[in-house]
């Protein structure tokens, strides 16, 4: 990846961008004007999900830009109480009703279980996941992919899908590299997105990164991202300004030397952020717009 409008080539021939902007935490109000500045600073790649309840306000600031639908990349998921066969449809039905749009670039299903008795998990993914593949057969949506989505939970799918997840988004930074499930994604030619890629915001004070920063003289935040981009995994950033949304922009212009790297993929492992998809209950929808 050489600039910040450069691709990948997902495993079904759709291009991608290296960087995508999420929505979690940003349901309306000022955050209107915080999608509209992230199109203004030039973000074309958007995430969101019905549990983040930001579709409307996204859908809004797309309209309203001016700038033709086809011009974006957009992803949704569905959540844990979407998941089976009809679920699934219907949950798509209300993402693009709430989004205003005809189809989603990708759809993904963003937990794999549920906690709490949730045995038959596996049978739901794969109701769910024939569900999807008959909207992309319909033309309705152009690629299929997970989130949260463990290798024991990736091979569930891989075993049993016509049509194979072309991403998988994990919770990655330095200090929380998940080796092992980046490397089953990459043998299986799906491409990994890396959400809260700054360890919300953890990792902005750790006492490691700051040194690299000031080799490199960029921010922590910047040394974060090129780490990312280096591993080939596509960071989903967050930001509620044009400088910072900016400058998460400006990470093409250096690059982290082989031993730096070796350094940075050896951290001292920080603890998992989110939840853990076998061992946390998962939030709830606090106010999920039907």
């Amino acid at each position: 990846m050489q600039t910040f409008n450069d691709t990948y080539t997902l495993s079904n021939g759709i291009e991608i961008p290296c960087m995508g902007f999420g929505t979690y935490n940003a349901k309306g109000g000022d955050n209107l004007a915080i999608n509209k500045t992230a199109i203004e600073a030039g973000y074309r790649y958007f995430d969101t999900a019905s549990l983040y309840e930001t579709e409307r306000v996204l859908g809004q600031a797309i309209r309203e830009s001016g700038i033709p639908r086809k011009d974006f990349f957009i992803v949704s998921k569905l959540w844990i109480d979407e998941r089976g066969y009809q679920e699934a449809k219907d949950a798509f039905e209300r993402t693009l009703e709430r989004l205003q749009m005809d189809y989603l670039d990708l759809y993904l299903i963003h937990w794999p279980r549920g906690t709490e008795g949730d045995v038959d998990w596996k049978e739901k993914d794969l109701d769910t996941w024939r569900a999807m593949e008959e909207l992309q057969a319909a033309g309705r949506i152009r690629g299929l992919g997970l989130s949260n989505f463990l290798p024991h939970h990736l091979e569930n799918i891989l075993e049993n899908c016509k049509e194979k997840p072309l991403v998988d988004q994990l919770e990655i930074h330095p200090g929380y590299t998940q080796e092992a499930a980046v490397r089953y994604c990459q043998e299986h030619d799906i491409r990994v997105q890396a959400w809260s890629p700054l360890g919300r915001s953890a990792m902005l004070e750790n006492p490691i990164l700051k040194p690299f920063a000031e080799k490199y003289g960029k921010s922590v935040a910047q040394i974060c991202l090129r780490f990312l981009l280096q591993k080939g995994i596509i960071p989903l950033v967050k930001s509620s300004s044009m400088e910072r949304m900016k400058q998460n922009q400006d990470i093409f212009d250096f690059e982290i030397t082989k031993e730096d790297m070796y350094i940075l993929n050896n951290m001292p492992q920080n603890t998992w952020l989110g939840e853990h998809p076998d061992f946390a209950i998962p939030k709830k929808r606090s106010n999920f717009e039907q």
